[in-house]
């Protein structure tokens, strides 16, 4: 059996991707309330895997997630990509005409928006989570109050979904990351299977550093599908590029990387994987 820290509570978007990514599998989920506490909970268990949220294709990057998994030491042995549905989800014995207020995470409200709008005698409240909210409202009989999270979440609270896919766009995607400790990562995936890697460096403020490492991917045909900056604090002008690269060659990705390595000021890659 595998344990898996999660941000939020059964029945959230997390929880989802980690059965969907273990088809089959039994998985006991560790509830976390937020990502530190996710990386914490893997540092006193080294055993223990992460299932952590990094982008989505309308909110964007989640930038705090790549700190803390830079910061951790794990590393990324899978990915899976989710397609985020939101439902309304209420009591029994509310119904359309006594829903007062919509609870739920201020990125699920802001990709509802259309909706809420469309409804405007329910007032929208910011939650820490999706499912957070249903438990909530299940656990303290909250007449009259609502949550958008996934109708998965329906079940396990006792709650009924009044509408799905109520999301403004129905393309809505986000990208999970499945962080392990270092000592157990080949336990998770055989490096010659890979054809995903995602990397982290720094480069020399000088001209035309950044797309001499560019070149080089290019040269090992390497194919770089994203590509983040994210300020160092502390000093000026200076820069973390986070790079996802695919590959069909793993040798040849190995050889581009060491090519690479005398170019940057620090390198490290965060983890080779299954591409999804």
């Amino acid at each position: 059996m595998k344990t898996i820290a999660i941000q939020g509570v059964e029945g959230s978007f997390h929880d989802m991707a980690a059965h969907r990514y273990f088809p089959g599998e039994e998985i006991k989920l560790v509830c976390c309330n937020t990502f530190e506490d996710v990386f914490g909970s893997m540092e006193h268990d080294r055993e223990m895997l992460g299932m952590v949220a990094i982008e989505n294709t309308i909110a964007g990057s989640l930038l705090h997630n790549y700190e803390l998994l830079r910061a951790s030491g794990k590393v990324i042995v899978g990915e899976y990509k989710l397609h985020i549905e939101h439902s309304l989800l209420c009591l029994p014995d509310d119904n359309w005409d006594t829903i007062a207020e919509v609870h739920s995470h201020p990125v699920a409200l802001a990709q509802c928006r259309q909706f809420l709008q469309a409804h405007p005698a329910m007032r929208a409240v910011v939650a820490d989570d999706t499912a957070g909210a249903a438990e909530a409202i299940a656990r303290d009989r909250m007449r009259g109050h609502a949550a958008i999270c996934s109708a998965d979440a329906a079940p396990l609270y006792g709650m009924k979904v009044l509408q799905q896919a109520i999301e403004d766009n129905k393309h809505n995607y986000t990208r999970f990351l499945l962080v392990s400790d270092p000592l157990f990562a080949n336990d998770l995936r055989t490096p010659d299977r890979t054809d995903k890697s995602s990397i982290v460096f720094t480069l020399p403020h000088e001209e035309g550093s950044l797309s001499q490492v560019l070149s080089i991917f290019t040269f090992y045909k390497i194919n770089l599908t994203k590509i983040q900056s994210l300020p160092i604090v502390g000093r000026e002008w200076e820069y973390l590029f986070y790079i996802d690269v695919t590959y069909s060659d793993y040798l040849r990705f190995r050889q581009s990387i060491e090519a690479v390595r005398p170019l940057t000021k620090q390198l490290k890659i965060l983890g080779e994987y299954a591409a999804c």
